[in-house]
């Protein structure tokens, strides 16, 4: 390139800069001097809103006296505060023909041995006998049809993706955790299919703003200030210690325990991680002996429920014989089994209670005869996820898009978990109230306060 070129070259991009400077100035010059955006209907303040959307907010004066924006708009979205519909096509199509079954996709184990999905599939299993013995859909039986690999972002996203574009499955009730969920949702919301998800509390599952999940567990972020409260009153002002596994269940849930306690103003002395897994509880013990030092006053355990229940273990060996705090898995089956003895006394989010209601008594004492078990929370969301799901589909027929329309005006809803009323996410905001074991049993914890139906963060 000669001299001469190279110098005309940068005079260009000189002269660019500057006058791409000088229009952005006078942009913000001509915004800041701009007045306001006119009234909305009804003298709503703000642009009008574009349907789905929702009214623009005026952005209050913050707690440190800073004035908002221009033009008194939040800069961010408020999903809780806005339905999240589905706007598309699929619901003027006629139904099909010919079905000699009604197939309902099932994507977590299926396995009734396996120590964490078995018993949800015994409970979606009993829901579907009912279901047929009642009639079925307009006398055609339902069917749960399995879809599970024990890597399901591999092998079981390809199979629940072939399922629901091959097979004539009208609602997916999945899946039987966090992580699992939300791989299932990113294939409904694709393939336009309803997604119930029995137990996962995650609340960012439902925070995608997509319109074709529903998800019955309330989420971590509703039992945490619950939890935060019970543990600093039994704690008093000491110390105490969070232990928290690495998988995905276990960081949401403990994300929102520890913002739960820095809104009361309260950290732990002390946060440990680790694996999930016996190699990593076992880990665990090593790093314990130095938790001594912080003379904690209770603990709380934010994993699984089989790893919640070796930590609980851990604890009561070593000594400890103070309050022992946990997450909702600790109301599991499985936990019990596991912990034995050292999980007496644990303190946990109680998301079925038996003896809550007679339909809860009812379903318990039905599960009961036919496995020989008592059913947990688990077990209990699972056969009300069915349960609600073949309500939707006698409601619609067979329709996915219509399926999903009668999955959300079916809320309020009466089920042996309680009611089930949807919150603008398509989560689950019924009352909780806090558990625990009592001579091996899950019962709800004397003089527990119940978290009423409120707007949670």
């Amino acid at each position: 390139m000669s001299a001469r070129c190279y110098r005309v070259q940068r005079s260009l991009g000189a002269t660019c800069a500057l006058l791409g400077a000088t229009f952005a100035l006078l942009g913000a010059w001509a915004w800041a001097s701009a007045p306001g955006p006119p009234a909305g209907p009804a003298g709503d303040e703000g642009a009008p809103a574009s349907e789905g959307v929702g009214p623009l907010r005026p952005a209050p004066t913050g707690a440190d006296g800073r004035e908002p924006l221009a033009w008194g708009i939040e800069p961010f979205f408020r999903a809780r505060s806005v339905t999240a519909t589905y706007l598309g096509p699929g619901r003027e199509d006629p139904e099909p023909a010919g079905i000699a079954e009604v197939l309902v996709g099932w994507f977590a184990p299926f396995d009734p041995n396996d120590p964490e999905g078995g018993d949800l599939w015994r409970a979606a299993s009993l829901a579907v006998e009912e279901a047929n013995t009642s009639g079925g859909c307009r006398g055609v039986p339902f069917r749960l049809r399995p879809c599970w690999s024990g890597s399901p972002w591999s092998q079981g996203a390809s199979e629940l993706a072939r399922m629901v574009y091959g097979e004539p499955v009208w609602a997916v009730i999945g899946s039987v955790n966090g992580e699992a969920t939300h791989l299932a949702e990113q294939v409904a919301v694709k393939a336009c299919v309803p997604l119930v998800s029995p137990v996962s509390t995650d609340k960012t599952v439902n925070l995608a703003n997509v319109p074709w999940i529903f998800s019955l567990a309330p989420g971590d972020h509703r039992q945490a200030p619950l939890l935060a409260d019970a543990l600093l009153a039994a704690s008093a002002g000491r110390p105490f210690v969070l232990l928290s596994a690495t998988n995905h269940d276990a960081r949401m849930a403990a994300s929102e325990l520890l913002a739960a306690l820095r809104r009361e103003q309260a950290t732990p002395a002390l946060h440990l991680t680790f694996a999930p897994g016996p190699v990593g509880t076992g880990n665990l013990a090593r790093e314990l002996e130095h938790v001594r030092a912080t003379h904690a006053a209770a603990f709380v355990v934010a994993a699984g429920a089989l790893d919640s229940a070796r930590v609980a273990k851990l604890l009561r060996a070593q000594g400890f014989g103070g309050p022992i705090f946990g997450v909702a898995p600790m109301g599991r089956t499985c936990f019990r089994g596991e912990a034995g003895s050292a999980g007496e006394g644990s303190t946990f989010p109680l998301l079925f209670d038996p003896g809550e209601s007679d339909c809860a008594a009812e379903f318990a004492r039905r599960f009961e005869t036919r496995f020989g078990r008592q059913p947990d929370y688990a077990a209990a969301h699972a056969y009300d996820a069915t349960c609600l799901v073949v309500a939707a589909i006698r409601q619609a027929g067979l329709n996915r898009a219509r399926i999903r329309d009668a999955l959300e005006t079916l809320s309020p809803w009466q089920g042996v978990t309680g009611t089930v009323h949807w919150d603008p996410t398509g989560q689950n905001d019924r009352p909780i109230l806090l558990g625990t074991i009592a001579e091996g049993r899950v019962v709800a914890r004397p003089g527990g306060v119940r978290l009423a139906q409120t707007a949670q963060r």
